[in-house]
Parts: C-alpha cells; structure tokens; sequence
C-alpha cells in the first residue's frame, strides 16, 4: 500500500514534465519538504503526454518513452512514488513498469477496457471523477475497478462543470465519496480551471487552489492533488491553474495544520 492514513497524502508536480531538467527542479523542492514533515507523503506527479489539449497547436509533453524515462531517473534520484496519467489500455503495462500510481482521466473514468487494463497491472490505479458526474456515481467506477481487483484505489474530486467555461466543488463530495471505501483526494489545481477560456487554451485561478484545498480537508479529503512549477506562467499545460513552487511549502503548512487539527 502506498497510501498511509497517518499521513497526508500529496500528489505535487508540474502538470507536464517537459524537460528532465524541469522535472529535476521540482523533485528536489519535494524532496526537501518531505524531509522536514514527516507528517506528508508525498507523490511525484508529472504527464508525459497531455492528449486533451484545447488546440491542435498546443504543446502535449514529452511523449510515452522519453516520459518514462524522465519518471525512472527522478525515481532514482529521490527515491519518490511516481505518478502519470495513462490514456490508453496500451499504455497501462509500460507505464506500471516504472510508474507507481496510474491515472485515470476525468474524461475516462468510465472507460471500462482503460479501468481493466490499469488494474490489471497491480499499479495504485487514481481515478478522477468525471467533470458530468455526481459524487454518488463514483460508487459504479469504484465498482468496476473492486470488480477487477484492483489492488489500491484512489478516488479524486476536480470540480463539476458549472455553466461554461467554469467549475465548482461541492465539498459533500468527500463524505460521500469516503462511503466507497476508498481514499479521497482533491485536485485543487484542475479545480480551478476555466476550461477554454483563454483564447483556445484553459485558463484558471490559481490563487484560488490553496483555498479549495484546505477546505477540502476541513470535509473530509485524505490528500490533496496540487501541480506546481518554478515559472507557471511559462508552462505549456495548465500555467493559470500551477501554483510557483516557491509557494508550495507555504501551501502546504496551512494543510497540514488542518489535517492535524480534525485528527
């Protein structure tokens, strides 16, 4: 199990990997708060390929093999579970070679050859609730992945599409998610996109993440999804939403606080 309820769980890094030297950057910050809180278990988070991009022209990442091999170094080096979206049933067998923690898409995470083929793989399979779903229909997504046996499920709240171009969280999603036997996480990063409001890209609110974290550990949330970067406005993925990473020990202190409190 890589998840441990005596700590709190968090899944922090650049939305995508770009470069090996990027990546590098943003491990060692994680190295190093991890080392002052023993309190945090924290999860290298970074996309290899961002397949949903607004436009054709966007830049999606470094690509399958070059993803994993920057995953494998950063392993290495720092010694921290890994965590990578996958968007195909063919992707779950080479990405559970090296990554630690599968990652459903909100998008798919009613995609049943995808859910079978990552929990084939004995990976920690992270399933992101759909942005057209209620909380209660995590319990069908749930159920396919127990049906498959999986062997560790996490489940994560990004916030539901409210009119356009624009998300909410209803923080009843952590009770009511937590019924399912799982443990639950907040993307508050994702959760405060505006989804194709920048002109052909998503924009976002990132002063807005650290608020939508600490409330949803104040509901109930056993970990916190939160991307960072050295120079978000200059990310090519999700720059709007990314908080610096010179603000993420900050962020966090304030979380674990809470999380300590309702202990």
């Amino acid at each position: 199990m890589i998840f441990d309820p005596e700590k709190l769980l968090v899944i922090a890094g650049p939305c995508s990997l770009e470069t090996q030297e990027l990546s590098s950057t943003v491990a060692s910050k994680l190295f190093r708060i991890q080392s002052r809180y023993p309190d945090l278990k924290i999860v290298f988070k970074g996309s290899f390929d961002k397949a949903n991009r607004t436009s054709l022209d966007s830049e999606r990442g470094p690509g399958l093999d070059h993803g994993l091999i920057i995953h494998q170094a950063l392993k290495d080096q720092w010694g921290m579970p890994c965590l990578t979206d996958i968007h195909s049933a063919a992707q779950c067998a080479p990405v559970a070679e090296v990554c630690d923690i599968l990652q459903i898409p909100a998008f798919l995470c009613r995609q049943t050859d995808l859910l079978e083929a990552a929990a084939e793989t004995g990976a920690v399979v992270n399933v992101k609730k759909g942005q057209f779903l209620s909380p209660y229909e995590m319990e069908f997504v749930i159920n396919k992945l127990e049906g498959l046996e999986a062997k560790e499920i996490w489940q994560t709240e990004r916030g539901t599409t409210f009119g356009y171009q624009n998300l909410v969280v209803d923080m009843r999603s952590f009770p009511i998610m937590k019924q399912f036997g799982h443990p639950t996480i907040m993307d508050c990063t994702h959760a405060v996109q505006m989804p194709g409001a920048g002109g052909g890209k998503t924009s976002g609110k990132r002063e807005y993440a650290p608020v939508l974290a600490r409330a949803a550990l104040a509901a109930g949330a056993d970990g916190i999804f939160i991307e960072t970067h050295p120079d978000p406005d200059n990310a090519i993925s999700d720059g709007a939403n990314q908080i610096h990473l010179d603000d993420l020990e900050d962020v966090l202190q304030s979380c674990l606080k809470i999380w300590a409190a309702l202990r």
